[in-house]
């Protein structure tokens, strides 16, 4: 489901509010944290599971460490 939200100044930050239908279907409530993945297309939200935090802090450590080897495999 595509849905438009609009941002506002939330402090220093920058908030989106979720529509209530949408956040009741995703079981979600005030105080649960969500990832924000930029991707090719936009940014995805999606919610919080440790493993998949695990994974990506795995993923850019090793990115970080063969950076020059996938720099290579990317030509």
């Amino acid at each position: 489901m595509v849905r438009k939200l609009t941002l506002r100044q939330v402090g220093g930050s920058i908030g989106a509010t979720l529509p209530k239908d949408m956040t009741e279907r995703l079981h979600l409530e005030v105080g649960d944290r969500v990832l924000a993945v930029e991707t090719a297309e936009g940014i995805l939200l999606t919610p919080f599971d440790p493993d998949v935090e695990e994974g990506l802090a795995l993923a850019a450590k090793t990115a970080k460490k063969f950076r020059n080897a996938l720099r290579e495999l990317a030509k």
